[in-house]
């Protein structure tokens, strides 16, 4: 598989998108999803008095929260090739066998191993530091690629 990868970045062109730019993309997102979040969540969250209340508040949301990103990271990766974090940094996500935006089942399964990954303690993250081709889990699962747009 390394080999194909190697080989297809090599007749392509593709220049892989660094960690850098990888990691402030998520931040983006992140920040984005959290004042979403907190947009909806106002009316509940500002009748909190405390910050243990203002916590218990945010946490009893938790499944909503990784379903909007779910549905974000998935809707956007499919129609646009990354989500608005990716487009800022003028970064990509390709499908390795059409090189072009994922599929919907594609973009799904990778926003539901991206997840599963936070969940895990960003294992999955730290593992694209390690992979040549800086692929994390949700990554290798989509059989995508993050490239420079």
């Amino acid at each position: 598989m390394d080999e194909q990868i190697d080989t297809l970045i090599q007749r392509e062109h593709l220049e892989l998108a660094s960690i850098r730019q990888r990691a402030a993309a998520f931040g983006i997102d992140e920040v984005l999803l959290s004042v979403l979040l907190m947009i909806i969540l106002w009316d509940t969250i500002s009748k909190a008095q405390t910050l243990e209340s203002m916590i218990s508040v945010s946490n009893s949301f938790l499944l909503e929260y990784m379903s909007i990103k779910i549905i974000y990271q998935t809707f956007f990766t499919m129609q646009y090739g990354g989500t608005i974090g990716k487009i800022i940094m003028k970064i990509r996500v390709i499908e390795l066998s059409t090189l072009s935006h994922p599929s919907f089942l594609s973009s799904f399964n990778r926003s539901v191993f991206r997840v599963v990954s936070e969940i895990l303690f960003y294992f999955g993250f730290i593992w694209a530091m390690l992979d040549p081709y800086r692929r994390s889990w949700h990554d290798r699962t989509a059989r995508t690629l993050v490239i420079n747009a």
